[in-house]
């Protein structure tokens, strides 16, 4: 049966590496990236990490959500990478309720460092990271959603990953 992996945190957090790693472990796949959701925006939009820009991204969030809804019904393992705090998770569960939710939220020197080193990412925002990466830490997350972990190897992360996935603990609902 097909899944939704949902890989999500702040800027820096490692989403795209972990997403691009776990993808491969299933067969068949898509990794849907929601930042090309955002790319899709032409004239009059806002920053996505802008208060103001709550409901501009509830639509590329909804959208997002559509097409990964899509994929899954199609017999499709998806990861989703993109951010996806839990006050937008429910737009993605409605699409497809049976999903798994991971949040990356290494400590945020990791993250900052990672934005400012990084190339070919256009975001390198580091007060938009720092405010983005308290947006996680204070929000109201299960403690087994989270992979908080500074490590270097994503692949290790990948296998904590895949050992979860598998007990069941990153299921978003339980039952």
């Amino acid at each position: 049966m097909a899944e939704l992996v949902v890989v999500t945190g702040p800027p820096g957090a490692g989403k795209s590496t972990v997403a691009a790693l776990l993808v491969d472990r299933f067969t068949p796949s898509a990794l849907v990236t929601g930042d090309t959701f955002f790319a899709f925006l032409a004239r009059g939009a806002l920053p996505p990490w802008l208060p103001e820009a709550h409901a501009q991204n509830t639509v590329v969030v909804d959208a997002a959500a559509a097409a990964t809804g899509r994929f899954v019904a199609g017999g499709l393992h998806v990861v989703y990478d993109g951010v996806v705090g839990p006050w937008f998770v429910d737009r993605l569960a409605a699409e497809v309720p049976d999903l798994h939710y991971v949040v990356l939220l290494p400590p945020l020197a990791t993250c900052l460092e990672r934005v400012a080193t990084r190339t070919g990412h256009g975001f390198t925002d580091a007060d938009a990271a720092r405010r983005m990466h308290r947006e996680f830490a204070n929000a109201d997350v299960a403690a087994r959603h989270l992979v908080t972990g500074a490590t270097a190897d994503a692949a290790a992360v990948v296998d904590e990953i895949e050992d979860r996935l598998r007990d069941g603990s990153l299921r978003l609902r339980d039952g």
